[in-house]
């Protein structure tokens, strides 16, 4: 990937680096966790920035898994008698 500017934190005052982190997201108690995933990283705390474009890519995949997460949890079953 190639940018004419590199993201800069705010808080920290130091820009990004572009690395491999952890993609999380939570909702109604259940948690999602995809691993090596590319976005801008403060170096400082490790908190990500994620590309727009990666964000809607793994949207669909993770709003699956969590609805198949609360349906495991709730007692629910994908297989027929």
């Amino acid at each position: 990937m190639t940018y004419e500017t590199v993201p800069f934190c705010g808080k920290h005052r130091m820009s990004r680096e572009w690395r491999q982190t952890v993609y999380q997201y939570d909702e109604d108690g259940v948690s999602v966790e995809v691993p090596n995933v590319h976005a801008w990283v403060c170096p400082a705390d490790g908190e990500p920035y994620f590309e727009p474009e990666t964000i809607a890519e793994l949207s669909g995949t993770v709003r699956e898994m969590i609805a198949s997460a609360k349906h495991s949890r709730e007692g629910g079953s994908n297989q027929t008698d």
